[in-house]
């Protein structure tokens, strides 16, 4: 039996990240909207899936393609962070489940200066 499929012949989508995995913002002040882009390349054979981004907040918020990126291509992810009720130090990861060998995480941070009363 011939398996003619991309794990069969081990053909993977990958993720080629054009600048860091992590981004980190300036101090800012509470209440702040962020975003950044993560710009990537499927440096892979295959089309590349993303099917998920999981977050530990909705705080933050990922907005991923969701049309296949072929081999070569590039594309972007984008995050959201709402500093709103978040105090100094903040860290979040986020992990994306799609069709590549392993999973790829992405990380933001920034400190958030409190509100005075």
């Amino acid at each position: 039996m011939i398996v003619n499929s991309a794990i069969g012949f081990a053909q993977y989508a990958e993720f080629n990240f054009l600048s860091k995995t992590t981004h980190k913002w300036e101090k800012v002040d509470e209440g702040t909207q962020l975003q950044h882009y993560f710009v990537f390349e499927n440096s892979g054979k295959n089309p590349l899936l993303i099917n998920e981004a999981l977050v530990s907040c909705s705080c933050t918020k990922v907005e991923f393609p969701q049309h296949p990126v072929l081999p070569q291509q590039k594309d972007s992810i984008l995050v959201r962070f709402d500093t709103n009720q978040k105090y100094y130090n903040q860290d979040r990861i986020i992990k994306l489940k799609a069709n590549t060998t392993k999973e790829q995480e992405l990380r933001i941070k920034v400190f958030v200066i409190p509100k005075e009363d």
